[in-house]
């Protein structure tokens, strides 16, 4: 069975949900079985109330902007049905959950919990876990997985969540292989199987061609080897080499 995940963000109008603060954007991104699918669900919402000053500094939303946008509770069957099944991915899950819950629960008939329709992975949790005492926020976590984020001068729902998206797959293993037939029943065990993908080389075929380095990719090669052995002691392929 095929395993749907959504990395989901959201952007509010301040820090406190129980002081009635609103969500003002949602962005989800799709994963089945860890790929990204290019299914995305991104929408911002009319919070009917203003944004504390604070968290406009961090996302840049302004009241000007979201005037005519949709209120939570015109948009919510099209997002509750969109996640429903799933199994949510959110960095601080607490957070994002808490205001969620909080626009379902103002429905009318209630919804009830985002829990009745998806189960909740917190990818925070998962990084303390996994880097106990470093910095773990989502900055952190792409430049720990060398993972592109220059486009992050603002907060932004959606853009943070396909951004979190390549953090937990990172994180947990990498996106899943997009496969060359080793899933096919009929393949077999070496890959020669009618569906391995796999296209072998005629026997007469002429020589491959050898392609050697450069005098100055020598040097290059040398001089990462001396640093290496600088900063971690000489590498073991040095060593095996003299004996």
């Amino acid at each position: 069975m095929d395993r749907r995940q959504i990395v989901l963000d959201t952007e509010t109008t301040g820090l406190e949900v129980n002081q009635g603060h609103r969500i003002i954007e949602i962005g989800c991104v799709e994963l089945v079985n860890r790929r990204i699918t290019g299914r995305h669900y991104h929408q911002y919402i009319q919070p009917e109330r203003d944004i504390d000053s604070g968290a406009l500094e961090v996302h840049g939303i302004t009241q000007e902007f979201l005037a005519g946008k949709p209120t939570f509770s015109e948009i919510a069957d099209e997002f509750v049905e969109f996640v429903r099944g799933a199994e949510l991915v959110i960095h601080n899950a607490p957070f994002d959950v808490g205001f969620i819950d909080a626009e379902l629960d103002r429905l009318e008939p209630r919804v009830g919990a985002l829990d009745n329709v998806c189960s909740v992975i917190d990818t925070l949790q998962m990084a303390r876990h996994k880097h106990p005492g470093q910095r773990n926020n989502l900055d952190a976590l792409c430049q720990r997985y060398e993972i592109d984020n220059t486009s992050r001068t603002l907060h932004g729902a959606l853009l943070d969540a396909e951004i979190l998206a390549e953090v937990y797959l990172a994180m947990t293993g990498g996106q899943a292989s997009l496969g060359l037939g080793a899933e096919s029943s009929d393949a077999s065990t070496d890959g020669s199987g009618p569906d391995s993908g796999i296209r072998r080389l005629p026997a007469d075929r002429a020589p491959l061609a050898v392609l050697r380095a450069t005098p100055e990719e020598i040097d290059r090669h040398e001089a990462k080897l001396r640093e290496l052995d600088l900063s971690a002691g000489e590498a073991a392929w040095r060593r095996s080499a003299r004996h």
